[in-house]
């Protein structure tokens, strides 16, 4: 558990290092899009614990993928992407 909030408070950091707004991604959709993925998070850990690791190696992978992301679309785009891989 532990280390999905450290994965999720990292996948945060995306949104707040991306300093420049995007046409389609505003601060406030970016916060949106972080709760709606910490809570497809909190839901896949309480519906199957034993998924756990495969859902950290899943945002680690986004995460990775996003570590540069320099504007609010970027962060979003990882928030999508996270928030289907929990769902999924």
């Amino acid at each position: 558990m532990k280390k999905f909030l450290l994965v999720a408070v990292g996948v945060a950091a995306l949104a707040v290092s991306a300093c420049s707004k995007g046409p389609e991604c505003t601060q406030e959709i970016a916060a949106k899009k972080a709760q709606d993925m910490a809570a497809a998070l909190q839901a896949a850990i309480t519906k199957d614990p034993s998924k756990a690791a495969d859902l950290t190696a899943k945002a680690q992978a986004v995460t990775a993928k996003y570590q540069g992301a320099t504007t609010l679309d970027e962060a979003c785009k990882a928030y999508d992407e996270l928030t289907a891989a929990f769902k999924g």
